[in-house]
């Protein structure tokens, strides 16, 4: 973990008190960092069930020695905005509990993400509980629903591998740019995106010096994401083959993406169309013709950067977007959620 902001870069006018659950894991630590170092927030409270009584300093020595406590103890009235970073299907009941004490919510597991129950029956193989709540949560990529996030009072912060996927089709889809309703994915995860309770195939004798295939074809979740939302944007159903692979890097995910295009262009002018599309968000970056998006461009940032390179003499467009799974891929983008539904500059905080 990165050293924490200290307090004499922040203002203390009119803070924004935020409760953190699942402060334990990587994503929930990556959020107290970033929030340590805004302007107008600050972590009230931080729980973990695992290691209640603790300090977030004896996980991570860089981090500030932070109470954990149970989220039973949790005092909802002193907080303006709760994060949820708690496993899928975990997060159901907390949610239902922070939306009855009317707090905003800003909910980092895949629970709110897919529009129906039935959706997440297939994807996730578990009974949804709280569909009461689906109606009202906004799918949070701030690049896409910008204006129903300012309004909202549930957001699912999207999967990390759907955000770059998303970013990158997103012009080619809302222009009907598109010879055919198929993508192909091919993307590369470091192994933080595993989380931080190990499992045999993300320990570091098997991770280092490797590189692994996982839940290839149709099979992985984050397709229903992809797919749910690539369908908005196209006004069509969308098939996406995935192929998701294990990076021996601590962070980061590179998506190669291949689709055929209606009409040729050339570099230049697929450059163009992508600038003028993200002309006005701050954490787009679209690289000029001939230069390849890498894990370099957008490690620690809240950033996506996104090359297009279209292959001569076919139709096929490859794009190649790379985002930081722990900050745009889940913890920067749940800051700028937040940002947004209060009201604020969604940088603060992440510049």
């Amino acid at each position: 973990m990165d050293p924490i902001c200290s307090n004499d870069e922040r203002t203390k006018e009119a803070m924004i008190r935020t409760g953190i659950f699942g402060a334990s894991g990587y994503t929930g630590c990556e959020l107290i960092k970033i929030l340590s170092c805004h302007p107008r927030a600050e972590v009230t409270f931080a729980t973990s069930e695992t290691y209640t009584g603790g300090t977030l300093a004896d996980l991570y020595p860089a981090a500030p020695a932070l109470p954990l406590i149970s989220a039973k103890e949790a005092p909802l009235e002193r907080i303006d905005v709760a994060f949820c970073c708690l496993p899928h299907t975990a997060s159901m009941p907390l949610v239902q509990k922070l939306r009855r004490a009317d707090v905003p919510t800003i909910d980092l597991s895949a629970d709110f993400r897919l529009d129906s129950a039935e959706a997440y029956q297939r994807w996730y193989r578990a009974e949804h509980t709280a569909t009461e709540l689906l109606p009202e949560a906004v799918y949070g990529l701030p690049e896409l629903n910008r204006a129903a996030i300012r309004n909202a009072k549930l957001v699912a912060n999207p999967g990390c591998y759907p955000t770059g996927v998303l970013l990158a089709l997103a012009p080619i889809l809302r222009e009907g740019l598109l010879a055919e309703p198929r993508v192909i994915v091919d993307a590369k995860s470091g192994v933080s995106g595993a989380g931080r309770t190990p499992s045999f195939t993300t320990h570091f004798v098997e991770v280092n010096e490797n590189l692994s295939p996982y839940n290839v074809g149709h099979t992985h979740r984050h397709i229903s994401e992809m797919e749910q939302e690539a369908e908005k944007l196209a006004g069509e159903p969308i098939h996406v083959t995935f192929v998701p692979h294990l990076l021996p890097v601590s962070r980061g995910i590179l998506s190669t993406i291949y689709v055929r295009t209606a009409k040729p262009l050339s570099a230049e002018e697929w450059v163009n169309l992508y600038r003028q599309a993200y002309a006005e968000e701050s954490f787009v970056q679209v690289l000029a013709p001939g230069q390849l998006a890498t894990l370099h461009h957008v490690n620690y940032t809240n950033r996506c950067a996104i090359s297009l390179t279209p292959v001569e003499g076919t139709d096929t467009l490859i794009l190649v977007s790379c985002i930081d799974n722990l900050v745009k891929g889940a913890s920067g983008q749940a800051a700028q959620n937040m940002n947004l539904m209060l009201g604020l500059d969604e940088r603060l905080g992440l510049e």
